[in-house]
């Protein structure tokens, strides 16, 4: 018969550090405990808030004190138990007790609460089935029967059937993960992971088969059977390392150190620096293992803000690992969560940082590439996408946060690349806000003759000599670049160039080219432009003066626009304008649309300007059938008359008469248009002129127009005795009504005036009947002062102030009230 001897022994293991940094461990033994009991101890835990340890030996739960491993006094045991299970969760959460869950030989559970002394009974939970291993998380309970995983709540008694398995062919392992949440063994190895509402999170582990047990360590389950221990990873439920081991049999994770046993020994399980298996794996490119497992790595010992900068330092070397093999979406993400320093980035670009720029790569280095050469290894394909993915980068953190400090750096970058393949948004890099400097851009705009683009940074640079220098080779033709925006561009700078020494120095280039074009130089200037000696009006006419056109321009500038009031500008403009006009009616098979517009010019000029020399212009054009002109030109001399004349019987235009008076007159007292219109009655009734009979309709339209006005008596008194009364009709009609019209409304105003003189007459009595009494005594109701003369106001509700006190004659000083502001 074999008999069992069955000890519990206390041993202390302490680990250390040899002197070559390998960890290594003591352990002493401190005492045993020898158990009168039959069968070997099934399952062993400690509760350290109380000092004590829980032995389940021969069926019964004890309680042994920690230290001397002698049983309670009090005798606090449960018999017939399979197993338990501690809460490491609980939901009452007192300091001084802890709760465990007991499951019996009858088919039931059992829930203590163990303090130092005893075990408090709480509840019973009937089963099934007996139950053969558990797991307690909170208010939950998993429970592994003979067949099945169920789930328990015991507070409220409600169970859930999990799945099944064969006790026969695997052993129930339960391990709890997280809150609520357990990982149990299943069916054909799987390590089933479990919620308290009985559904699955996370796909299952692919385990060995006849595990012995399972501990988890964030973020890795440990599991051990006959021959290996396994580590998978909860991040992606995949295996990542196995290790050999005979004959396992327990594992367990106490206070973060996991230890293993076989039926002879125990090991302890030292987990490498999370930090070294990051790096590990980014050494082997796997980027996402090593980011999620930094992501979820049991930081202990670390702040915030040193895992901060030690995760983003991964970061970085990752999104180089994802530049190297060409993942570029990745890298680019990478690139802005790690934060890192864009110039690593251009660094790896042969000649696009900026030669002021003294950047050395990190220390230590974050990755091993020498530059994209090397990752392109001369295939232009891939070495295009590498510089389109700088340029794409670049872009996108342009103006945020990740550029501040490396503006230049950036856009000296884009603009190297944007050069070499001719980008559209070359031009607009350089023209706002740009950080690119001369010392490195010039050859490099140069050397792929993106000369428009050189000139803008000789602008932005204030280098405008040299930007014009560049446009006039452009437009010369020396040079060429598709694009240049061409002469408008130009003639555009040089309006708006302040310095007008370069104006002169190149606005003949332009106005040879385009003389219409070149004139904007000096018309479209900035309106808030000081004046300047070198750009004086009459510098500019004298400059223009081989540019006729030019110069008519510049001068309509001066007069229709700028309106300066010089006789010698409104002179210039008009007499340039005759001899076009001149010019123009000398050549043969000339337009008359081209002659009418140069002599509509000239007429506007005529009529709107009151400045030119009249007699000039009138001795050049007397000289010509140019009557329209000599009509309005006689009108500026104020011979009407002459002018009258001309319109009538030389052009017979009687409509531009009567406009004539019209315009003539206009802004001017009402007697000068009467005048006017008899001067053009004269003309008409004219008996000296051999045509007179064709003029009579043209009279009598004359009267009969709305737009005229006459003196009635000098109308009847001039016009022919031959003429008839019904010849004048309509005349005398509309003068008899405007005759009474006006008599009536004289009537009308000397009967209101009549009307206003009785009612002021009224007033005035009535103020007449009320008198103030002025003696030594009477005080002023406002200062309450004698009044020291005879002036005073007296207000309507009869409050008598000094004149001075009267701040207002409509609202009495002392009572505040409002008298009516209408006048009487």
């Amino acid at each position: 018969m074999e008999i069992t001897f069955v000890f519990v022994v206390h041993y202390m293991i302490e680990e250390r550090q040899s002197s070559s940094g390998k960890v290594v461990f003591h352990n002493e033994k401190l005492g045993h405990k020898y158990l009168a009991l039959k069968k070997p101890v099934a399952q062993l835990k400690a509760a350290s808030a109380l000092n004590r340890i829980l032995v389940l030996c021969d069926n019964t739960l004890t309680l042994l004190n920690m230290f001397d491993l002698e049983p309670i006094l009090s005798g606090a045991k449960v018999k017939g138990v399979t197993c338990f299970c501690l809460n490491e969760t609980p939901s009452r959460g007192s300091p001084f007790s802890v709760e465990i869950c007991v499951a019996l030989k009858k088919k039931q559970l059992q829930y203590y609460t163990a303090t130092e002394d005893r075990l408090i009974h709480v509840k019973d939970i009937s089963l099934s089935e007996p139950a053969v291993s558990l797991g307690v998380d909170g208010s939950y309970i998993c429970v592994a029967t003979t067949s099945q995983y169920c789930m328990v709540n015991y507070e409220s008694g409600h169970m859930q059937d999990l799945f099944p398995f064969d006790s026969e062919t695997s052993k129930p392992l339960i391990r709890r993960i997280s809150k609520e949440e357990f990982l149990l063994s299943g069916p054909s190895a799987l390590g089933m992971f479990v919620t308290s509402a009985g559904i699955s999170q996370r796909p299952p582990l692919q385990w060995s088969e006849n595990l012995m047990g399972v501990s988890y360590i964030h973020p890795y389950i440990i599991a051990v059977n006959d021959e290996f221990i396994t580590i998978h990873s909860i991040l992606d439920q995949q295996q990542k390392q196995a290790i050999p081991f005979q004959g396992g049999s327990f594992i367990g994770n106490f206070d973060g150190k996991m230890f293993v046993a076989s039926q002879k020994e125990i090991y302890s399980l030292v987990p490498v620096a999370w930090e070294k298996q990051v790096q590990s794996l980014l050494a082997d490119k796997r980027v996402s293992e090593a980011l999620d497992l930094a992501r979820n790595a049991n930081r202990v010992g670390l702040s915030k803000d040193k895992f901060s900068k030690v995760f983003r330092r991964f970061e970085q070397q990752a999104a180089f690992i994802e530049f190297s093999q060409q993942h570029f979406e990745e890298a680019r993400e990478l690139f802005k969560e790690g934060q890192v320093d864009v110039r690593e980035v251009l660094s790896l670009y042969p000649r696009l940082l900026p030669s002021n720029c003294n950047f050395t790569r990190s220390v230590p280095l974050l990755h091993e590439i020498a530059d994209v050469n090397q990752l392109s290894r001369g295939d232009e394909t891939v070495m295009k996408e590498y510089r389109n993915f700088l340029r794409l980068y670049l872009e996108e953190i342009r103006g945020t946060k990740d550029a501040v400090g490396y503006k230049q750096e950036i856009d000296v970058g884009l603009l190297k690349l944007y050069a070499e393949v001719n980008s559209p948004e070359l031009v607009p890099l350089i023209a706002v806000d740009t950080g690119c400097d001369l010392k490195d851009c010039v050859d490099w705009l140069e050397k792929y003759e993106r000369h428009h683009a050189l000139a803008l940074l000789y602008k932005v640079h204030k280098e405008n000599d040299k930007a014009l220098a560049v446009w006039m080779r452009l437009i010369n033709g020396d040079i060429k670049d598709e694009n240049f925006l061409g002469l408008d561009f130009v003639a555009e700078f040089l309006a708006n160039l302040s310095d007008h020494e370069l104006v002169w120095k190149y606005v003949d280039s332009i106005l040879v080219k385009d003389a219409q074009l070149g004139v904007r130089v000096f018309t479209e200037r900035p309106a808030k432009e000081p004046p300047s000696e070198r750009l004086r009006p009459e510098a500019v006419i004298d400059y223009l003066h081989r540019f006729p056109e030019a110069v008519i321009t510049y001068l309509e500038h001066l007069v229709f626009q700028k309106k300066l009031e010089k006789e010698k500008y409104h002179t210039h403009l008009a007499v340039l304008y005759l001899d076009a006009v001149l010019q123009l009616m000398k050549e043969n098979n000339v337009k008359k649309e081209h002659l009418d517009i140069a002599r509509s010019k000239l007429r506007h000029i005529l009529q709107m300007s009151n400045l030119y020399r009249v007699q000039l212009i009138l001795g050049k054009v007397k000289q010509t059938d140019m009557y329209a002109e000599c009509a309005i030109l006689y009108g500026k001399l104020e011979e009407h008359d002459k002018a009258l004349r001309i319109l009538v019987h030389k052009l017979k235009d009687y409509g531009a008469a009567e406009t004539y008076c019209l315009v003539n007159s206009q802004g001017k007292d009402p007697s000068v248009r009467k005048r006017l219109f008899h001067i053009l009655l004269s003309v008409y009734l004219d008996p000296s002129y051999e045509q007179r009979d064709s003029l009579v309709q043209p009279a009598v339209t004359l009267l009969n127009s709305n737009l005229s006005e006459f003196d009635t008596v000098k109308v009847i008194q001039s016009i022919p005795e031959n003429w008839s009364v019904s010849l004048l009709s309509q005349f005398l009609m509309r003068t008899a009504r405007k005759s009474m019209n006006s008599c009536r409304n004289i009537r009308i105003e000397r009967m209101m005036s009549r009307g206003e003189n009785l009612q002021v007459t009224q007033n005035s009595i009535e103020m007449q009947r009320n008198y103030v009494t002025m003696n030594d005594d009477r005080m002023c109701a406002m200062c309450n002062r004698a009044f020291g003369d005879t002036s005073f106001v007296r207000y309507p509700n009869g409050v008598v102030t000094h004149v001075h006190c009267a701040k207002n004659k409509h609202v009495c000083p002392v009572t505040g009230k409002l008298f009516s502001t209408k006048q009487s």
